[in-house]
C-alpha cells in the first residue's frame, strides 16, 4: 500500500506540530529538530557532534515530552560498564528466581552523552540495541519498544582521554549533525527565560508513542521511484570510487538514505520521494560514513567535499511524482 495525498497532508501537519512544540524548548533550531525527528520516524539514531551547553539534553527531554515518552541520560565515562547501559540479571532470594533489572537504555529517547569517553567494549553495548531495538542479557532478549531513539554526543574539540568511534558503530547512526549556538536574537530570548531551568517540563504532549510508531509505519509507505533508487545507488557507488576516499557509503548507508528520504518527503506533504530529497539529506546521512585517504585529508579534502563532488558529477533523474 502506498501513502495517499490525504495521508501525506496529515503527516505534514502533524510533523509541523511536533517541530513547533520542541522548538519552544530548543529555540531557533527548527532544521535540527526536524532532522532529529525525521531520524526517529525513520527508526534510526542521531550523532550530535557539538560543544557543551548547546541544548542536547533539552532536545532529548523536549522530544520525549512531545511524544509522551520517557527519556534517560547516560554519562559515558572510562569506567562505565556495558551492564550499566543495558541492565543486569540479579538473583532474588525471596522468589528464588533471576530477575532482569533494566538499564537506562530502556527509554523512548536515550541521550548517550560523550559516547567517545567510554571504552570500546561499553560503546559496543549499544550496537545490538541500536540495530535490533532489543537487548540480550544471559541469552534472553528484551525489547526496548517503539519509538526508540539514541542521541549520542561527542565533543569535537576535547579529544584527550577519548576512544574514537569505530566505523562499524558510526555506520549505525542514521544522521550526524550539530545543534550549534543560537543567533543573537534567539540568545536574548533564551536568557529572558533563564529562571526556568527545565522548559521541557511544561511542554504539552502532542501525540502518544503509539501514534509515533504509526507515523513511522505510514512513512514507510511513501513511494520511491526506481529512478530515485538507482540515483541513490549511483551516488553511494561514486563515494566509494572517489579518489579521496578509503571507504565510501555502504549498503546500510544507502538503505538509511531511502528510509529517511521517505520521512522527509512526507514531512513536506508529498507521498513520493524526489531526487532533491536525497540531495538535501546527503550531508547529514553520509558524511560520517566516509573514511578519507590520509593524504587527501592532509591536503584539505573533507567528507563534505566528497559529497559535494559526487552530487555534482552524478546526474539526477527526472523521477515520476507518484506510483
Amino acid at each position: 500500500m502506498t501513502m495517499t495525498p490525504e495521508q501525506a497532508a496529515w503527516f505534514q501537519g502533524t510533523f509541523a506540530r511536533l517541530v513547533d512544540n520542541v522548538d519552544q524548548a530548543l529555540m531557533g533550531k527548527r532544521d535540527v529538530v526536524g532532522l532529529v525527528l525525521s531520524a526517529m520516524l525513520a527508526e534510526g539514531h542521531v550523532l550530535l557532534e557539538d560543544a557543551p551547553g548547546t541544548g542536547k539534553t533539552s532536545l532529548a527531554k523536549a522530544l520525549a515530552a512531545t511524544v509522551q515518552g520517557t527519556s534517560t541520560r547516560i554519562q559515558f565515562t572510562p569506567d562505565l560498564l556495558p551492564s550499566d547501559v543495558t541492565g543486569v540479571t540479579i538473583y532474588d532470594q525471596t522468589s528464588r528466581r533471576f530477575e532482569f533489572h533494566r538499564g537506562p537504555v530502556f527509554a523512548s529517547i536515550v541521550l548517550a552523552d560523550e559516547i567517545n569517553r567510554a571504552s570500546p567494549k561499553t560503546q559496543s553495548a549499544l550496537l545490538e540495541v541500536m540495530e535490533e531495538s532489543r537487548v540480550t542479557v544471559d541469552g534472553v532478549a528484551h525489547e526496548v519498544g517503539r519509538p526508540f531513539l539514541v542521541i549520542a554526543t561527542q565533543n569535537p574539540i576535547e579529544q584527550a582521554g577519548t576512544y574514537k568511534l569505530p566505523e562499524a558503530q558510526l555506520d549505525r547512526f542514521l544522521v550526524k549533525t550539530s545543534i550549534g549556538y543560537p543567533d543573537l536574537a534567539v540568545a536574548e530570548r533564551i536568557l529572558a527565560g533563564a529562571a526556568d531551568r527545565n522548559p521541557s517540563a511544561h511542554l504539552p504532549a502532542i501525540i502518544t508513542t503509539g501514534a509515533v510508531a504509526d507515523m513511522a509505519d505510514l512513512a514507510g509507505t511513501v513511494h520511491v521511484d526506481p529512478a530515485v533508487l538507482r540515483y541513490t545507488a549511483q551516488l553511494a557507488e561514486a563515494t566509494r570510487d572517489d579518489k579521496a576516499t578509503r571507504l565510501g557509503v555502504s549498503v546500510r548507508g544507502s538503505l538509511a538514505m531511502i528510509r529517511i528520504a521517505k520521512v522527509f518527503a512526507a514531512a513536506q506533504g508529498r507521498h513520493f520521494v524526489l531526487p532533491d530529497d536525497v540531495k538535501a539529506l546527503a550531508g547529514p546521512v553520509w558524511t560520517h560514513r566516509i573514511v578519507l585517504d590520509p593524504e587527501a585529508e592532509f591536503g584539505g579534502t573533507s567528507a563534505e567535499t566528497v559529497i559535494a563532488r559526487v552530487l555534482e558529477s552524478v546526474a539526477a533523474p527526472q523521477a515520476r511524482s507518484a506510483a
